[in-house]
């Protein structure tokens, strides 16, 4: 329950997503906020290419350095306390937004809430993935993408109420419910546990025995809890003497491996396209010909939810890898046939219309139940304890960086004015191409983690050199007897460790087995 609710906060990452797509067709934001332009379907008050671009752009950038800044507000304050701080970052910028009468002001104000989201987009897998049981981590984990998915629903839902007013509570309404989420997350993070690992990491063993013991909800001196915390303890020291990380670390060997791994995951899971039907496409819809662009909008982001319950269901059940292969390989198909399909049917062929319109709904299917939600999990268990923050704020900004590139970019590749490319429809030939690379990736580089500790994911990437091997891998190594070695982990890899560790084990059965034979012979 206390990972599920921690997830909350992926509503606001998907609200604040979802709601300006259906803010910029307002015809009263139009009004108020237009510098002169027309908008070239009604001939009425419009925005530029640039100008669109900007105020959704400016989110990304801010949430790119906010989830850079996670990893050492995580790090120095806590996971729980760097959530708290983050809700604040962000309802600045809604205030903002709220009181916004011109472009600059409410520009500001996206920059300021994207800040405060990209806080909370990388510490709330970190605050996931190090309460979560192995079991059932990978289902805890992804409900931050379901989350997400919610968000974006509720921001059609609210647009949809409030798009046709003709005064300022057309945009206001939904950018001041953003408070709501925030003070929501808020109060329950007050009432939460920080993480065991994080006291470990403090070296507060006492502390971490204690949330540990809420966590599991059993009593301090449990065995099953004594000997996962003893294991927790144990794996960060074997950390520990391999030295400290700084950043520079984060790109040497096997942790350089993990590292391109996650970047790449999250660079990929945008570069599917799926944030353009989220950011823009209540306007493709509408330039399509479809008439209701807003209720089409609506049934996408309805889509989105239920097909994230599947994915947290199979997740567990199927792995990361098969996963994220079914999903890459159905969004590629889908993505190809509605570039098809859009380009070779006119707008006023409306069969073909509603053939796009199903066949997107079939691409989010496959998104949401798979790199959706799975993308998260993964980067959120891949890490070592003592680089987990610093790693997973570089993996979350690698998905903002890509997230802004696309909200930059993609005005100036469908619109059909001046200076652009006039995409149109063709644009999803671009998405089906990096859906395509995708099935690669996952073939060449993603690991099966499924079952696995997070101090077990170690010993799987030590041990294991490629990934499409990663699904025979058992675990063999338990990092107490590491520590009971007192071994040189600086000079000694860990495959020699676990062999002296064998060896010990070995010896210690011989002489328990010699000392019942002497007994039973006396």
């Amino acid at each position: 329950m206390v990972g599920m609710f921690v997830a909350f906060g992926g509503v606001l990452y998907g609200y604040d997503t979802g709601t300006i797509g259906g803010i910029l067709t307002m015809p009263f934001w139009l009004n108020q906020f237009s510098t002169g332009a027309k908008n070239q379907e009604t001939g009425g008050p419009g925005i530029t290419s640039s100008q669109q671009s900007e105020i959704v752009s400016l989110l990304s950038a801010g949430t790119f350095f906010g989830s850079l800044s996670a990893s050492p507000m995580g790090d120095h304050v806590g996971r729980r306390l760097g959530l708290i701080m983050s809700c604040f970052v962000f309802i600045f910028g809604v205030i903002l937004q709220t009181a916004a009468t011109s472009i600059p002001l409410f520009v500001a104000g996206r920059f300021f809430a994207g800040f405060g989201v990209g806080l909370v987009s990388a510490l709330i897998p970190l605050y996931q993935s190090e309460v979560s049981p192995k079991w059932i981590r990978g289902t805890i984990v992804g409900s931050y993408q379901l989350a997400i998915t919610i968000g974006l629903l509720l921001a059609a839902i609210v647009d949809n109420a409030t798009g046709k007013r003709q005064d300022s509570g057309s945009y206001r309404i939904p950018v001041a419910v953003q408070f709501a989420w925030a003070l929501i997350l808020i109060s329950g993070l007050l009432l939460l546990p920080e993480t065991p690992r994080m006291f470990v990491k403090k070296g507060q063993p006492e502390r971490a025995a204690k949330s540990l013991s809420r966590l599991r909800r059993l009593p301090v001196d449990h065995p099953a809890l004594i000997e996962e915390l003893a294991e927790i303890t144990a794996n960060h020291e074997y950390e520990l003497s391999l030295g400290k990380a700084t950043y520079l670390d984060c790109f040497k060997g096997t942790l350089g491996k993990r590292l391109a791994t996650g970047c790449l995951l999250q660079a990929l899971q945008q570069l599917t396209g799926v944030n353009f039907i989220f950011y823009y496409g209540t306007q493709f819809f509408q330039n399509s010909g479809i008439k209701d662009s807003f209720i089409t909008s609506v049934i996408t982001a309805c889509v989105n939810v239920g097909s994230t319950f599947p994915g947290l269901y199979m997740v567990e059940k199927w792995g990361r890898r098969p996963l994220l292969l079914f999903g890459a390989i159905g969004m590629a198909v889908c993505q190809f046939i509605v570039a098809g399909v859009g380009t070779g049917a006119g707008t006023t062929d409306l069969p073909a219309q509603r053939a796009l319109i199903a066949f997107v709904c079939i691409y989010i299917f496959f998104f949401a139940c798979s790199w959706g939600p799975c993308a998260w999990v993964v980067t959120g268990e891949i890490f070592p304890l003592k680089t987990r923050a610093k790693s997973l704020s570089m993996t979350t900004a690698s998905n903002w960086l890509l997230n802004w590139a696309i909200a930059y970019a993609t005005p100036y590749m469908v619109d059909n004015g001046p200076g652009d490319a006039d995409l149109g429809p063709k644009v999803f030939f671009v998405w089906g191409g990096c859906c395509f690379i995708c099935i690669f990736f996952v073939w060449a580089l993603i690991y099966e983690t499924k079952g696995l500790s997070l101090e077990q994911v170690d010993e799987l990437y030590a041990k294991c050199g490629k990934a499409w091997e990663s699904k025979n891998f058992r675990p063999t190594v338990s990092f107490q007897e590491v520590q009971d070695l007192h071994a040189n982990a600086r000079q000694q890899s860990l495959a020699d460790i676990e062999t002296a560790a064998t060896r010990k084990r070995s010896v210690v059965h011989d002489e328990k087995n010699q000392l019942q034979l002497d007994e039973s012979s006396s």
